[in-house]
């Protein structure tokens, strides 16, 4: 229970050692989306890499080739669904969420904090991330695709290229 042998602790450590460095390189080659903010697709990438890398260090019927492939296959995986959702707008609204508009000029859109699930504590949080001390100083807060919260000031706002695609309400 507390010891099995030296021969499955060296298995993991060169095991791991050797899916860790292949980990490292295929992350790198990859490119930055995929260390970037997360969509549901990438958070779901991510965890199934950190399982899959896990069971290569401690199951020793998971040998080195088999999980190297599988951590590969990932990674492909979310290439191949990056690259689709770059190249097509119906498949990237399949996988990724849109931005929704919480707050319009200075005011909370409360049906729309309720859907999103965004509390009153939530939005204070990202005005103090943002250095706005109040909602009258907002134009607007938009819930980005990645759960982050964009503040828009009323001052900076001018045509409001970066809001095209969220429509205000009324």
């Amino acid at each position: 229970m507390y010891f099995d042998s030296w021969e499955s602790i060296a298995r993991m450590a060169i095991a791991g050692s050797a899916a860790y460095v292949c980990a490292i390189f295929m992350l790198r080659i990859s490119g930055s989306r995929t260390l970037s903010k997360m969509s549901a697709f990438d958070l779901v990438i991510t965890i199934a890499f950190g399982s899959t890398l896990s069971a290569i260090l401690v199951n020793s019927s998971v040998s080195l080739a088999t999980g190297v492939a599988a951590l590969a296959l990932l990674v492909a995986l979310q290439y191949v669904i990056a690259a689709l959702a770059s190249r097509s707008r119906r498949f990237s609204a399949l996988i990724t969420s849109r931005p929704v508009l919480l707050a319009w000029d200075g005011r909370t859109l409360d049906v729309a904090m309720r859907r999103e699930r965004v509390t009153g504590d939530d939005m204070l949080a990202a005005l103090r991330q943002h250095g706005v001390a109040g909602f009258e100083q907002v134009q607007a807060i938009v819930l980005e695709a990645d759960g982050s919260l964009s503040v828009v000031k009323k001052p900076a706002f001018g045509s409001a290229p970066a809001l095209r695609e969220i429509a205000p309400p009324g």
